[in-house]
């Protein structure tokens, strides 16, 4: 998480990118995106309501 938002130091990133599997990457991608789009949903909803 700390890499996707871009504040995290680069011996913190080698750890991670040691200890972490392709299985693990897809997985949080998934759900990384069903997280944005069920925001976006919400947004559009509010928005059109009024």
């Amino acid at each position: 998480m700390w890499g996707f938002l871009g504040v995290r130091k680069k011996s913190g990133l080698q750890e991670d990118v040691a200890s972490l599997s392709f299985v693990h990457i897809i997985i949080a991608g998934v759900v990384g995106a069903l997280i944005f789009m069920g925001v976006l949903l919400l947004i559009v909803k509010a928005v059109v309501s009024h």
